[in-house]
């Protein structure tokens, strides 16, 4: 450990919150939210909208869907790319750059989404486009994510640390919440009709216009203390940082990746696919109270992160990761074992809704991912461990879920309750992670 990382280490962590740190919190939050909402808007209109009109009527309703869904997967397998190179520069140049750089990348191919031509006006060139336009905001949310996480880390006092990440996660978090409640405005003002003609593109065009605001609002933020510090003493990377990463810190990387695994499939199967394919798909739910079910979800998962940050500094890592991650595995058990075609809606939204706020466990994954780098190498190493991990995982998660719901495969009457497993599984492995002193003490612990 430098003298330069120490000192700048200690500048932050020997103060306490004060207004300008409340206004970076929220004005990070915001601008998470808003661009977390132009890249999960497309996985809520998968089904409805882009298998229908970006691909050709002669392929089977399975197969428009798979290719749907593989492009959403395209978003998360060009994350890596645009999150390594947009933290090297974060490592090289500031935080605060690369920080408002990702939000402007996010809101142009959101913008762009909403005005492209379907397959029935220009062929095969409409879901090439898509691709293309999913692909810049892949590579706009790699950079996005991690950067976030360190921006606030590197703002907030030790003390608060676990509460200002977590605080963060619930605006990106909040980002499915407004992409739901947009949803379900449309589907209230629209025929499904309309729908399909033009009123689709409004939550996209909406989006685009999120973005522009969070560039604004990103003006106002100021670069981290940690950051100035290093720059002041001469102590930035010199070298690429992120071959320093895998140089030096691969067991950082490996924990990261765990832990990021379990975030993912949390995020992918239990937020964004369950509302649709399984209750809408396996028990017929109507499609509002689906929507209604998706906004419970994402409520709840907002409260939950800022719940499992806030206990991050109450009572420790270890006891926080293992409430937090314990308590999904068994509301994840509890929930999708509780499904049947004529379940009540209201027992729907309140298991629905615990399991949600238990998905808040999420927050764990940036509070120890972060401190796991040292300053220097701090925004390449989480931007590369997690980046890689998420499109490992989150590629493969839609085609193998849609491979396990086929009507036609002997698993798909039963995947409701592999969900529940599955997500499960990767809980008490994050639980376990927990325990891990790199985990608690980030990468200051004994090696």
């Amino acid at each position: 450990m430098s003298k330069s990382e120490i000192a700048a280490e200690y500048q932050l962590n020997a103060r306490r919150l004060n207004k300008k740190d409340f206004k970076t919190l929220a004005l990070s939050s915001l601008g998470g939210t808003l661009e977390f909402y132009d890249f999960v808007i497309y996985a809520l209109y998968v089904d409805l909208i882009v298998a229908p009109l970006f691909f050709p009527d002669s392929l089977s309703e399975f197969t428009k869907e798979l290719f749907a869904w593989g492009i959403f997967a395209a978003g998360y397998l060009i994350r890596p790319v645009g999150g390594i190179i947009m933290a090297h520069f974060g490592d090289k140049v500031g935080r605060k750059q690369m920080f408002t750089l990702s939000v402007a990348l996010m809101a142009l191919p959101t913008f762009i989404i909403g005005l492209l031509p379907t397959y029935q006006s220009i062929g095969m060139l409409a879901p090439i486009l898509l691709l293309l336009m999913r692909m810049l905001q892949g590579a706009a949310i790699g950079g996005e994510m991690p950067g976030a996480w360190v921006f606030i880390a590197e703002h907030t006092p030790k003390q608060r640390y676990g509460f200002g990440v977590g605080t963060l996660t619930s605006g990106i978090t909040g980002g499915i919440l407004l992409g739901f409640l947009i949803t379900i405005v449309i589907d209230m003002f629209f025929s499904k009709t309309e729908v399909l003609d033009y009123a689709w593109r409004i939550p996209f065009i909406i989006g685009g216009v999120f973005g522009l605001i969070s560039v604004y609002l990103r003006k106002f933020l100021s670069e981290t203390p940690i950051f100035k510090e290093l720059s002041a003493r001469k102590a930035l990377e010199k070298s690429i940082p992120v071959i320093s990463v895998i140089k030096r810190h691969k067991m950082s990387c490996l924990l990261v990746a765990l832990v990021t695994w379990s975030l993912s499939t949390t995020i992918m199967v239990g937020v964004l696919i369950t509302p649709g394919k399984i209750l809408g798909g396996m028990y017929h739910i109507a499609p509002i109270d689906c929507r209604i079910a998706g906004c419970i979800v994402a409520l709840m998962l907002t409260v939950g992160c800022i719940l499992f940050g806030w206990l991050e500094d109450k009572i420790g890592t270890r006891l926080n990761m293992l409430i937090a991650w314990g308590g999904l595995a068994i509301t994840s058990l509890y929930f999708y074992a509780s499904l049947h075609v004529n379940i009540d809606l209201s027992t729907l939204y309140f298991n629905y809704g615990l399991f949600g706020l238990f998905t808040g466990a999420i927050a764990t994954t940036p509070i120890v991912g972060t401190r796991a780098f040292p300053p220097a190498i701090r925004y390449s190493g989480l931007s590369f461990s997690y980046n890689l991990a998420y499109a490992l995982f989150s590629a493969i998660t839609p085609t193998l879920t849609l491979y396990l719901l086929n009507s036609d495969h002997i698993l798909g009457q039963y995947f409701y309750m592999g969900a529940g497993i599955y997500i499960a599984f990767v809980a008490i492995l994050a639980a376990l992670v927990g325990f891990w002193p790199l985990a608690r003490l980030g990468w200051q612990s004994p090696k």
